[in-house]
């Protein structure tokens, strides 16, 4: 990692700090846009922050072959849509129910960003996981249940006007690469349904495991969020599932999770927004566990058709989809 010594300086006189003592990489950043580091500072009521560092000419190559024009500005609007969520959503909302970092200082140039946020392990969140338990997995769908409570009806401004990574308007280089299939046939409906359908919230939009962070009592906050934007809430859940499951759990174990979920947007709902019932959306949203799914299984299969994410279980759902829709059409 080769941080320059004025990007270092630049980040003490953001926040106020005598100097950074020492850095520590945390990853590069997805194709070789950046780094995102641990900054530990001198004399502040906190020893570190969180960088990212964003570094924005386009990569000469990409880990699975998809480095193209659109690939590269899609990746460069993430980080427009991170930088204004930080400044214009996570610092005005309450989210003491939903954690994440606090943004303490933006700086923008051309080709690049700098990106200063409150460290999460000097608030407990010290953990991250591979692997997670069943109480660990409720707590990631307990933040997101509060989460999208909160920002229920709200509008997307600056932000994506369809939430998450794999949604399909941003990926048609997938798509072209998808087999002729009732998959392939049945997938601009299911974008469809996911984009008309009613109670749309913001979604996180990346929501897998490695995107929470735990405390010691199993308390989570969520980071990176380059794909927040506006959707079903049900595209965030599939997602943490899909980084969770070993993909043989049984239809109790499955229901349980949704029933947690719910369980959790029904409280926030209640907090956040109780004119809006939560019976309503409820029965809105279920249906489209299978229709998420099949949303994301579209992506995979495009991406890389040897994906450990398509198996007999998502595939099961995706047929589920399929006929449920086309049965309402």
């Amino acid at each position: 990692m080769n941080i320059p010594d004025k990007v270092l300086q630049r980040i003490s006189l953001a926040i106020g700090a005598s100097h950074i003592s020492h850095v520590e990489l945390i990853q590069a950043l997805w194709g070789g846009y950046g780094y995102l580091f641990r900054a530990f500072v001198s004399d502040m009521p906190f020893p570190s922050v969180i960088v990212k560092y964003i570094h924005l000419p386009q990569p000469s190559s990409h880990p699975r072959g998809w480095n193209t024009p659109l690939s590269h500005q899609r990746k460069l609007h993430s980080y427009l849509v991170e930088v204004n969520w930080y400044q214009h959503y996570a610092n005005k909302h309450l989210q003491s129910l939903s954690p994440l970092p606090q943004c303490l200082y933006v700086e923008q140039h051309p080709e690049q960003t700098l990106l200063i946020l409150e460290d999460l392990h000097t608030i407990g969140f010290t953990q991250v996981k591979t692997t997670a338990t069943s109480t660990q997995i409720n707590a990631c769908l307990t933040w997101l249940g509060y989460f999208h409570a909160q920002y229920m009806q709200v509008a997307p401004e600056g932000l994506w006007p369809v939430g998450t990574y794999w949604h399909f308007d941003t990926r048609p280089d997938e798509y072209a690469a998808l087999t002729e299939s009732p998959l392939k046939a049945a997938a601009k409906l299911i974008d469809l349904t996911l984009k008309q359908c009613p109670f749309q919230t913001l979604v996180h939009g990346d929501a897998k495991l490695a995107n929470f962070c735990f405390s010691a009592d199993n308390r989570v906050a969520a980071v990176d969020f380059q794909y927040v934007g506006q959707g079903c809430g049900m595209k965030d859940v599939i997602m943490l599932l899909s980084s969770t499951l070993n993909f043989n759990e049984t239809e109790n174990v499955i229901n349980d999770y949704l029933k947690h979920y719910f369980t959790a947007l029904t409280q926030g709902l209640t907090t956040f927004n109780p004119h809006i019932s939560s019976q309503a959306v409820e029965q809105a949203w279920r249906p489209l566990y299978c229709v998420a799914w099949a949303d994301f299984q579209r992506f995979v299969k495009g991406w890389s058709v040897e994906h450990v994410k398509i198996n007999p279980y998502t595939e099961a759902l995706t047929t589920q989809a399929i006929k449920q829709l086309t049965n309402n059409y």
